[in-house]
């Protein structure tokens, strides 16, 4: 009695390498679908506005020492959203709704160039540019002159 044992064995170990092989090919492609099944866009601030509130000017209704609304609108409401003027950074604070509120008071004049990020994204997408003349406190309002 004659057994082929060598072509028995080379015969189960190709199985094997193709199985392996297979499986290996469904993995990744299951990764694949997966990573582009993925969200990948994170949290950011999709505009960005300012409330001149009760400050009325001629030229600008931006004036120093008036307090003014920044309004971000975002694109989900729980990472804390930071504002910023001319790069420096002003505060931070927890959105609600989606939309974040801050309140801002310049202190020197010229243009200044708003911004506002929502972590973890971590760039900032909307900006805002103004100009800020003298503002004087008239009662309830705030008067702005030059800008």
């Amino acid at each position: 009695m004659t057994y082929r044992t060598i072509g028995a064995t080379t015969a189960t170990a190709g199985r094997w390498r193709l199985r392996a092989v297979a499986c290996a090919a469904t993995l990744a492609a299951a990764t694949a679908a997966i990573s582009f099944a993925t969200p990948t866009a994170g949290a950011a601030v999709r505009q960005l506005g300012v409330f001149p509130d009760n400050a009325y000017g001629l030229a600008t209704n931006y004036g120093t020492g008036c307090a003014y609304t920044l309004e971000a609108i975002l694109t989900q409401a729980v990472d804390p959203v930071f504002f910023y003027d001319n790069g420096v950074p002003l505060g931070g604070i927890a959105p609600s709704g989606g939309v974040a509120l801050f309140k801002w008071v310049p202190t020197t004049l010229g243009r200044h160039t708003l911004a506002a990020l929502q972590l973890p994204d971590n760039r900032v997408v909307a900006t805002v540019d103004i100009r800020v003349g003298t503002g004087v406190h008239v009662g309830w309002a705030c008067v702005v002159f030059g800008g």
